[in-house]
């Protein structure tokens, strides 16, 4: 059955290009989520006083990936201890943030979070934001497929590549699309 899961980890080129490798995922589409601004434009959401996360809505298989493997591939590929930062972006738009479609997905976002930090993944605290999704709106045409189609502009090559080596090295032979 095809679910949807909506995440936001910082610049969301950076979580849509790694997350169109993922097998089992269909779609992935960036956006803003969570704000107060109805359809607010990217500059708007840069300023950071829209309430916005700059987000991914990822639809994907829950037949051949579940929402906790999104999770894990999630809380590898980016930093969920900083609060309202990712690297270099900073701003209340680049925080770690789970919007939830419903009680269940609530439910196992929380229980990870509360198992990374059982185990002590992280030296400093885990910061994500679990919340119900909210005022869910698409990004602007030129933001879609970004590192796709933009492979050698210098954010993609410095912070995006990166995450996406990060992703293949790591989860590469477990949910690479065309790998068994």
């Amino acid at each position: 059955m095809i679910r949807q899961a909506v995440l936001g980890g910082g610049c969301f080129w950076c979580l849509e290009a790694v997350f169109l490798e993922v097998k089992g995922v269909t779609a992935v589409e960036s956006g803003y989520c969570g704000g107060h601004v109805h359809a607010p434009t990217y500059e708007q959401v840069c300023d950071g006083k829209t309430g916005h996360v700059e987000v991914v809505r990822i639809e994907f298989d829950d037949t051949l990936i579940s929402f906790r493997e999104l999770l894990e591939i999630f809380f590898v590929i980016h930093d969920p201890t900083t609060p309202d930062r990712q690297g270099n972006d900073e701003g209340p738009q680049y925080r770690s943030a789970i919007f939830t479609m419903d009680d269940a997905q609530r439910s196992e976002a929380q229980a990870v979070i509360d198992q990374l930090s059982r185990e002590r993944v992280f030296s400093d605290p885990i910061v994500t934001d679990v919340a119900p999704l909210s005022n869910y709106f698409a990004a602007e045409p030129y933001h879609q497929r970004y590192f796709e189609r933009n492979p050698w502009q210098g954010y993609c090559r410095m912070v995006v590549a990166p995450k996406v080596a990060k992703y293949r090295k790591t989860f590469g032979a477990r949910f690479a699309r065309g790998q068994g």
